[in-house]
């Protein structure tokens, strides 16, 4: 691992157990094993490393779920596919996600913008994934922006309350989620009736 990497794999660390603001330059050089003037060397300030580990959180996983669009997959399984990618990021870097999810607000105006860009691409691709399986007819109309921040609503919560040695693998959970997505909550009628008892 490159000192860089070390640094913030330290700072997620500390910025995940603390907080962003109660975290200091101190708490990370003394993590790493530097004085705290030696980190200066690899990164100007606290805002620049938290606005590098946001920008390598977000932008992974967009050149992960554009990998997964552009395979000859439906749109069914594509989003399959982004379900089981998404809660995998969560959980293998939960350190990371969790943090972007939670301090994004501390950013300048033009670190905020790049991050901004990145979730977008994140968000109209899984949108276009959607609005693919809706138009061929294998998800139902519905609105599909609405469906997408559904979609992040639910996976995104991971981070609070997660825990790798809890009862469910991130695998299981993903199967989980998505059968929730595809088939609802409600258990098939009795006697072929649908779901609303008609």
């Amino acid at each position: 691992m490159s000192k860089e990497a070390e640094i913030r794999e330290a700072a997620m660390r500390i910025f995940r157990e603390k907080g962003y603001h109660a975290a200091s330059m101190q708490e990370i050089a003394n993590a790493v094993g530097m004085q705290k003037g030696s980190l200066y060397y690899y990164i100007s300030s606290k805002q620049e490393l938290l606005f590098k580990i946001f920008e390598e959180a977000i932008g992974s996983m967009a050149r992960e779920l554009e990998a997964i669009y552009a395979r000859p997959l439906s749109p069914r399984e594509k989003l399959r596919e982004a379900i089981a990618a998404h809660v995998r990021a969560i959980s293998q870097r939960l350190d990371m996600l969790s943090i972007f999810l939670r301090e994004t607000r501390v950013l300048s105006p033009g670190q905020e913008e790049v991050i901004d860009i990145h979730r977008l691409r994140y968000e109209r691709l899984l949108q276009r994934i959607v609005s693919d399986g809706m138009k061929s007819g294998e998800f139902r109309a519905l609105d599909p922006k609405l469906t997408t921040y559904a979609l992040l609503g639910m996976t995104n919560w991971i981070y609070r309350w997660y825990n790798p040695s809890g009862r469910f693998a991130s695998e299981q959970i993903a199967d989980i989620f998505t059968d929730l997505i595809f088939n609802g909550l409600l258990a098939p009628a009795a006697g072929g009736r649908d779901r609303e008892g008609r």
